[in-house]
């Protein structure tokens, strides 16, 4: 190797360990923006998803260029789905529809783009940087609900929409997110207490009605996960999403839940995520 050679060869390594990825969390109640550098975040942003179609296109856009820079070698968003081929189709909690986001990102940054599901973000963060099972079902928990499985270490997409894990269909043709996610709860609340609360909030009232809505929800949550757990038998089963910081208590309501339920001869272990900002992280990684 020629001294050219060698000049050229350690400008590509010196690139390569200063190369950094815009990573968005794309959510129904905030919208997060950081750059990363092989998993680390170096900056970040959280604020309030826009109400409109318009305003989050125009929203996300300004915020990339805010963060733009020679160093950034791609983009990444984890968005809620249904998505396919980085078209975002008729998410319930967004008012995005059929709108091709990795197409209208590569014409304005002209550079690498990948728009994968957000669950499944989450799922790939916990699969090389979490508890790095080979075989897990995650959920994530907020505005709506979403979730990833992991078959073999490898995420299972089937035709390219799997993963839904929200829609199963649990009660009186009700879906698991209509009857669990933090919009219904505020609605409970709201009707029980005359307003708008939380499960963490919840957790620490000493309130019979309080008591009654948890009990009520976490065996949703058991159903469920017992319900998971049969489908695909994981080593394990993870919670991702705000709703971890209601802590042990809550998930040892779920857990007692969804052993009602069970019916294989076995325990799988039910866990909170440990990653911090799985979604954003997850994402940047489809660059490593």
């Amino acid at each position: 190797m020629n001294m050219k050679e060698f000049e050229k060869l350690k400008k590509r390594k010196i690139d390569g360990g200063r190369a950094k990825v815009i990573a968005i969390d794309l959510g129904g109640t905030n919208l997060r923006i950081a750059i990363i550098r092989h998993g680390k975040i170096l900056k970040y942003l959280k604020e309030k998803t826009p109400n409109t179609a318009v305003k989050i296109k125009k929203r996300i856009f300004e915020l990339i260029e805010n963060y733009m820079s020679k160093e950034i070698k791609g983009i990444a968003v984890a968005s809620p789905g249904p998505l396919k081929d980085g078209t975002i189709k008729n998410p319930p909690n967004l008012p995005l529809r059929n709108y091709n986001l990795k197409k209208a990102l590569e014409k304005k940054f002209k550079i690498s783009i990948v728009v994968k599901n957000d669950a499944d973000c989450v799922a790939y963060a916990e699969l090389n940087m979490g508890y790095k099972k080979k075989n897990f079902v995650l959920l994530t928990l907020g505005t709506g609900i979403g979730g990833g499985v992991v078959i073999n270490g490898k995420l299972y997409r089937g035709e390219g929409y799997a993963g839904e894990l929200g829609h199963i269909i649990l009660d009186d043709g009700k879906d698991f997110e209509s009857l669990v996610a933090s919009k219904n709860l505020k609605a409970v609340t709201k009707k029980v207490f005359g307003k708008q609360m939380l499960f963490h909030e919840l957790m620490k009232m000493k309130d019979v009605r309080a008591k009654k809505i948890l009990n009520e929800f976490t065996e949703y949550y058991g159903q469920e996960i017992a319900s998971l757990i049969h489908c695909f038998d994981p080593e394990m089963v993870i919670l991702a999403g705000g709703i971890s910081e209601c802590g042990m208590g809550f998930l040892n309501m779920i857990k007692r839940h969804a052993a009602k339920y069970l019916q294989l001869p076995k325990k799988t272990p039910i866990c909170w995520t440990k990653l911090k900002h799985p979604g954003i992280i997850g994402a940047s990684l489809y660059f490593k």
